[in-house]
């Protein structure tokens, strides 16, 4: 009853029965795993970075991802001023951190919810709005909704 293994087993005819597990392979229809997580419940734990917000003690030394993040890191760009002359793209939260260290100060203007009409009902999402600066020249505006 070995098929060969580039060819698909064939349903059972009409009277006949399904082979059992064993006649399966292996593993079976499903395999060893069945539904759910199943087995490797021996395996060490995932290492999750949640936390508070202000929560800095998993904080690991900066490893700079762009071009600008490597300039600011080895001290090439020494002022922001140089950066918003040429209008260079800041993506790294740790860019304005190496310029302003503890000066800024953050405050959460607006929180509201947002809402997407969809076939199953609504889906909310909420909408804030926030301005962080130093208090001094420098003034930013940041926005993001999340479900």
């Amino acid at each position: 009853m070995d098929a060969p293994k580039d060819q698909a087993q064939q349903p059972p005819a009409a009277g006949e029965q399904a082979p059992r597990a064993g006649e399966r392979g292996e593993r079976g229809e499903r395999g060893e795993r069945g539904f759910g997580r199943g087995g490797d419940r021996d395996r060490k734990p995932r290492d999750r970075k949640g936390g508070k917000p202000g929560d800095k003690k998993n904080e690991e030394e900066w490893k700079p991802v762009t071009k600008l993040g490597r300039l600011v890191k080895t001290n090439k760009v020494d002022n922001i001023i140089d950066i918003f002359r040429f209008s260079i793209p800041i993506k790294e939260s740790q860019i304005v951190d190496a310029f302003f260290k503890d000066q800024l100060k953050e405050e959460v203007i607006e929180v509201k919810s947002v809402q997407k009409q969809t076939q199953a009902g609504q889906r909310t999402r909420f909408k804030a709005f926030a301005i962080v600066g130093d208090g001094a020249n420098y003034i930013g505006l940041g926005w993001k909704c999340h479900k």
